[in-house]
């Protein structure tokens, strides 16, 4: 975990220590704890979230994207569709929208997936991470030449992120969800 990480998961705790009906510090913390690597803990604090303040957004995207990483994606998606619904131009929506993506890469729904990040890229066109699910999502549909320069782009839009979400595993990834990855981005044609 980074000193960022490490200062985001101290103070969204500490929020939470002093107002625990905080529901946006428990769905701050829930994304804090992910960042560790702690499914559980994120969910449960997603769900605390919820629990305070049913309608929270932050809390739906929080639980969505904690649930797509623990493999239960297909609920994920439910409650990442909630957050947009709820709140259809907030400040996350690029991470949103690239969530619902990688969600439906993981329930192996690859045409869903392009789909997914395809509207992201529509929207967010200088954001790296939905060029490389839809490069992942094409390279296991077989569509090469486009899995190809969608891979391009992510590396060319962001380097550090390929370098630090594909080169290595973050705590967040579960491997085999990473492996899956690594497969959809290789067939797109990337080398380690």
């Amino acid at each position: 975990m980074s000193n960022d990480q490490t200062l985001g998961f101290f103070t969204d705790g500490i929020a939470v220590v002093l107002d625990g009906a905080d529901a946006e510090a428990y769905a701050r913390l829930g994304l804090a704890v992910l960042a560790g690597g702690d499914h559980s803990g994120a969910i449960a604090s997603a769900e605390q979230a919820l629990a305070l303040c049913p309608n929270l957004a932050a809390g739906h995207g929080a639980l969505g994207v904690s649930l797509a990483y623990a493999g239960r994606p297909q609920e994920g998606l439910a409650a990442l569709q909630a957050c947009i619904r709820l709140d259809p131009r907030g400040p996350y929506l690029v991470n949103r929208l690239t969530q619902v993506a990688l969600a439906h890469f993981f329930c192996k729904d690859y045409q869903a997936a392009a789909n997914a990040a395809t509207l992201a890229i529509k929207s967010f066109p200088t954001f790296g991470s939905p060029y490389r699910w839809l490069a992942a999502a094409l390279g296991m549909l077989g569509h090469t030449e486009q899995a190809q320069a969608a891979l391009q782009t992510a590396v060319r839009i962001s380097p550090a992120e390929i370098d630090f979400q594909v080169c290595n595993r973050p705590a967040w990834f579960r491997p085999q969800d990473h492996a899956l990855m690594i497969n959809g981005l290789t067939k797109a044609g990337w080398m380690a």
